[in-house]
């Protein structure tokens, strides 16, 4: 029943994110440009080729940004960049960027510009300091793939407000390594009481199991969640009211 109502009320606070505004209002915004990066070095999700189409659609029906999808390392030019004003990680492994890719990249976001990374985002370049500084943390083994329950951790932040205290989630739930706690400001947080604390690979940490966080890479806005693995959980309207908060933040738009 409370999963229910959760998956209810995101519908409702959906609708009014995407149509709460007139045409004029939008038309007056700067309409923004993500680059969408979806290679798999590694592992590749499923999810990965849906993702795609519904990024687009976000964009398209909130009439917010325009999205670029790409696995290209070639499109991380500090010309290209210049089109974009985020760029959007689905990725695994050690993408074979040049290190003139790299540093056009990283220059790109501490300019003041915006990074959004999405689950196996923190599975991706382990030999490279600098994206740990810009995503703040690592993945580090997955010993739940289940229903969990999430804890909003700061509820009166607009990126999360519509999702209240907590609520359940299927789904592959990551643990992080390396987590820059300090400078990362958490919003979602495992409720451990929700899994079996038994199981083989489970690693306590005395910041637990973030799930979504913010943090500030020179000038630039960062924004993670660690679920998506399931297709399911993309298709599902609070899952995408989440990105279209997190894109919003990173852009520097205001998050209603």
């Amino acid at each position: 029943m409370r999963r229910t109502a959760i998956v209810v009320l995101s519908c409702i606070v959906v609708g009014i994110g995407f149509l709460g505004e007139s045409p004029q209002a939008l038309a007056r915004q700067h309409k923004g440009r993500l680059l969408y990066m979806t290679l798999s070095a590694g592992y590749k999700h499923a999810s990965v080729l849906p993702s795609e189409a519904i990024v687009k659609e976000i964009g398209e029906r909130s009439g917010l940004f325009d999205t670029t999808v790409t696995q290209d390392v070639g499109s991380f030019t500090r010309e290209n960049l210049k089109k974009y004003d985020a760029v959007m990680f689905y990725t695994t492994g050690e993408l074979p960027m040049t290190e003139a890719e790299k540093s056009a990249f990283i220059d790109f976001i501490k300019s003041g510009h915006g990074f959004v990374g999405v689950h196996s985002a923190t599975d991706t370049f382990y030999m490279w300091k600098d994206y740990l500084e810009l995503i703040g943390g690592y993945f580090n083994d997955h010993p739940w793939h289940q229903q969990v329950t999430v804890d909003v951790v700061d509820p009166s932040n607009p990126i999360v407000s519509f999702l209240g205290k907590s609520f359940q989630v299927d789904d592959e739930i990551y643990q992080i390594a390396d987590f820059q706690y300090r400078t990362s400001h958490v919003l979602l947080r495992l409720d451990p009481n929700s899994v079996s604390m038994h199981k083989n690979g489970i690693h306590r940490r005395f910041y637990g199991w973030p799930l979504a966080w913010t943090r500030r890479d020179g000038k630039g806005r960062v924004f993670y969640t660690a679920l998506g693995h399931e297709e399911a959980v993309w298709q599902s309207p609070w899952y995408q009211h989440l990105l279209l908060n997190g894109i919003k933040y990173a852009m520097g738009k205001k998050v209603k």
